[in-house]
């Protein structure tokens, strides 16, 4: 032993001259989320502009002043003993707080649980009901009552009384069964595409609710074996209507309180073959008293209106219409937003091949257009009646970043409201009266800052999370990747966005294995300018690169450049990856023998694909979840995009990954769970089977009981990608 070395350096660790160096990314850190970023969540605006909420460490409700951070009050304190708040809703007078506790997962969004209605004034905590756990329990208007599902009926609760402990409950529905009838929550495919899980809505005057009732009895279902360590495993079925199959027939109703009554709503249709996205009540004017309005879709969703529907009798009209030669973009919240004074809405449309803005009055006439120009509206966040304001995000800069602007009704005094000097991805949220609004920005280099701000002037009141120590903890211990964003044009003339991430100690004198990542999916990106870090970032220490790019199809590029993939999904998407990787392979520092392909959902559909269809180019592919042939996927998302099997089967056939197994000549892994309820696990094995067939030999895992995000096992899978990628590329 060198004694004297050893001597030196204990001195030098006690005097602390020694110290790590800065390394390169590991899979540890991204799974331990040490690259990630805070943020400011679960901060909800009070009606009054001035103060919002939060709920702290899953007991306490708090009130806070927007203007300096001050803590106001607790609005409520989980006494000793009382469950975890999953979740919390305010009255609108700040008196009553629906506390939501022992929340069980369903689904995507959905969840049971058990609630409970704290009342401020009487200091006084009651279950909302004693009957079993709960569906999407909400207050009223004016806090005198509650509704919630449960067993697919709806009920309804006085809050004004209790006797003995509990509320006494109305049930408005009674012909709820699984399987066949649902009131006041969606059914499987509405939940899963149109990203709702509370299907009724309070009229704003607590005088009515209006609700869907779901008939899914002509839906097939899909079987699921479900493990959990039982000796004999559990058969779970659940109702999945797959492309060209039954949909539930859906149907409006309105429960009026004055009357104990329910009025059927007329949808203006002579088949039940159609879509309702969203119902929601329309602000009064002039007298004329609420109305519900129905947003309306045909089949193959290329027509859209929006009817007016009396609550008293049922009877409606077509308020707005929309055609569309290939789809109209999804309907969510933002399609139609009305006007707090109820002499308009405004409408986001692509009508002139990008996605805008404009203004209609409540006959249905096009007042102005709002928003102009070669770029993309991309959020509506609100519209301010005293001021006439409207607040939205865009990509007017580029399509790799996003701005928040305001405007006029009228098309005029357009200002930018997030920093000028910060070019990156805004985007806000806005406190009720728009006093303030809350700035989320990040870009490839810059982790998330969250800034509140005034809205008349934009000016920073405070910063809210600025994530200096994850900032500093970066500049000494990492030698972060720079996010190299690039462009470049496929032998077919399109110009498509990219980045690459290479190893800190790149060289260019020598060649790379690279591995492409993508999602690829209608309207989706990835190639973006803000913070994030995923599992791939740690290849680069093994001195593989990484190379990412939005094909055609992907979003935020016009209508042209994301439907021209339309009634061929997988055909246009993978003649660009294949392109990207040709492009790759020509830089002189990547091998193009060495070429791999990654993807999740449907980038395991792209995946397959590309080292099928791509044989002499990509030499490697990780799939996860895919989705290998369309006639195995659902009703809304697939038949949007691709047209009715019955009318397109080449459009179905032509590019489902099932039919190339014969192709294959490179490495793959597949992964799937048997728990999946969104992409099944029959992809998967129908995969297995077509290429056993073929005698191709490939890695496949599979994860027993684990749904389409692979729960906890999904470190187990990235650890395993990343050694076949390391051992194989």
């Amino acid at each position: 032993m060198n004694k004297t070395g050893y001597s030196v350096a204990a001195i030098l660790l006690a005097i602390g001259t020694v110290s790590a160096q800065p390394r390169q990314i590991e899979y540890d850190d991204i799974a331990e989320n040490r690259l990630a970023a805070k943020s400011v969540a679960g901060l909800r605006a009070m009606r009054d502009g001035e103060h919002y909420t939060t709920l702290s460490q899953e007991k306490a409700v708090l009130r806070w002043r927007y203007a300096d951070g001050t803590l106001v009050d607790t609005l409520f304190c989980a006494p000793e003993g009382f469950p975890k708040v999953n979740g919390y809703a305010v009255s609108d007078d700040g008196s009553k707080i629906l506390l939501t506790t022992e929340r069980e997962p369903i689904y995507r969004h959905s969840s049971k649980a058990n609630y409970y209605l704290y009342d401020r004034t009487a200091d006084d905590l009651t279950p909302l009901s004693t009957g079993g756990k709960q569906q999407e329990a909400t207050l009223s208007p004016d806090g005198r009552r509650a509704a919630f599902v449960r067993d697919n009926n709806l009920f309804v609760v006085d809050l004004s009384a209790s006797a003995g402990g509990a509320f006494e409950e109305r049930q408005i529905t009674r012909d709820g069964k699984r399987g066949a009838i649902i009131n006041g929550i969606p059914d499987w495919v509405y939940e899963e595409e149109y990203s709702f899980s509370r299907a009724y809505e309070w009229a704003p005057g607590s005088d009515a609710i209006a609700f869907y009732r779901f008939d899914e009895s002509g839906v097939n279902e899909y079987p699921m074996n479900v493990f959990n360590g039982k000796l004999y495993p559990e058969n779970r079925s659940f109702k999945y209507p797959k492309a060209g199959e039954a949909n539930s027939a859906v149907e409006i109703k309105v429960y009026r309180f004055d009357t104990d009554s329910i009025v059927d709503v007329d949808l203006d249709s002579d088949t039940t073959d159609i879509y309702v996205p969203r119902i929601e009540w329309t602000p009064a004017a002039d007298g004329a008293g609420q109305r519900l309005a129905v947003h309306w879709l045909n089949r193959l969703q290329n027509h859209y209106r929006i009817l007016l529907a009396s609550p008293t009798t049922g009877a409606s009209t077509v308020l707005y219409e929309e055609r569309n030669p290939r789809y109209i973009e999804r309907i969510n919240n933002e399609t139609a937003t009305f006007l707090p004074d109820g002499r308009g809405f405004v409408v986001k449309s692509e009508r002139d091949g990008w996605m805008h803005l404009y203004r209609y009055d409540m006959q249905g006439r096009l007042m102005n257009r709002i928003t102009e120009g070669d770029w993309e509206v991309t959020a509506l966040y609100g519209i301010d009646g005293q001021s006439g304001k409207v607040y939205y995000q865009s990509t007017e800069g580029s399509p790799l970043r996003r701005e928040v602007y305001s405007i006029g009704l009228n098309g005029r005094g357009k200002r930018r409201l997030s920093a000028q000097d910060e070019a990156g991805t805004h985007s806000g949220v806005f406190g009720a009266g728009y006093r303030y609004w809350i700035d989320y920005f990040s870009n490839s280099t810059t982790p998330t800052v969250v800034t509140l701000r005034r809205v008349s002037d934009g000016r920073a009141v405070r910063v809210l999370e600025d994530n200096a120590a994850l900032r500093a903890r970066i500049k000494e211990e990492y030698i972060l990747p720079r996010r190299e964003f690039f462009t470049f044009t496929t032998p077919e003339g399109i110009v498509l966005n990219g980045y690459m991430l290479k190893p800190a100690d790149f060289d260019s004198t020598r060649r790379y294995p690279v591995l492409m990542t993508q999602y690829s999916g209608p309207g989706s990106q990835q190639v973006a300018d803000r913070w994030g870090w995923s599992w791939e970032a740690a290849l680069l220490r093994e001195g593989i690169l990484v190379a990412c790019v939005d094909g055609r199809g992907t979003g935020f590029r016009g209508e042209e450049f994301r439907k021209c993939t339309y009634g061929r999904l997988g055909a246009l998407e993978v003649q660009d990856q294949i392109a990207a990787a040709r492009y790759l392979g020509g830089l002189a520092y990547i091998d193009p023998a060495r070429i791999g392909i990654y993807g999740w959902s449907y980038g395991g559909f792209m995946a397959l694909n590309c080292i099928l269809k791509g044989n002499d180019v990509f030499a490697l592919a990780v799939a996860v979840a895919p989705v290998t042939s369309w006639r195995y996927y659902d009703t809304i998302y697939t038949e949007l995009y691709n047209g009715l099997p019955q009318e397109n089967a080449a459009g179905y056939d032509d590019n489902s990954p099932i039919n190339y197994a014969e192709r294959l000549k490179g490495k793959l892994l597949l992964a799937h769970g048997t728990g999946d309820d969104n992409v099944h696990i029959q992809n998967s094995y129908e995969m297995i089977e077509r290429l056993v067939r073929a005698g191709k030999p490939f890695e496949m895992l599979i994860y027993p009981d684990k749904n389409h995000g692979m729960g906890s096992s999904r470190d187990h899978l990235l650890r395993r990608a990343i050694e076949f990628v390391k051992a194989e590329l």
